[in-house]
């Protein structure tokens, strides 16, 4: 496995934690350890991608064809995205910024595509 992908997929493990973090913390109020059942999600996340076979090609979970996620664990971590993503700008400003940046980028790529 290449290096690019392997920090690629650390890095993507890094902002679904945070995000699950922030989530749990001002949603369920908790303030050091997570609630059960975003401490079951955050594994889950993290495995997810630690099996992801696009790692290489893709940008976000939200784009890929083949969704891994089972349906309950699909909803959740949908939830803690609309919740946190607008938050993260708060919490972790170069992050967002740079999630900005690439999903701008992502669209114009996928607009391209559907051009040809």
């Amino acid at each position: 496995m290449g290096k690019d992908i392997q920090s690629k997929r650390e890095r993507e493990k890094v902002i679904v934690s945070q995000m699950i973090d922030l989530y749990c913390r001002k949603q369920h109020k908790t303030k050091r350890e997570l609630c059960t059942e975003c401490k079951e999600l955050k594994q889950y996340a993290l495995l997810r991608s630690d099996k992801c076979p696009f790692m290489e090609t893709k940008t976000f979970c939200s784009n890929c064809k083949v969704h891994c996620y089972k349906p309950k664990m699909r909803e959740m971590i949908r939830q803690v995205m609309r919740f946190s993503g607008p938050r993260m700008i708060f919490h972790h400003p170069i992050m967002a910024v740079s999630h900005v940046i690439e999903s701008k980028k992502e669209k114009r790529r996928l607009e391209k595509q559907d051009e040809y």
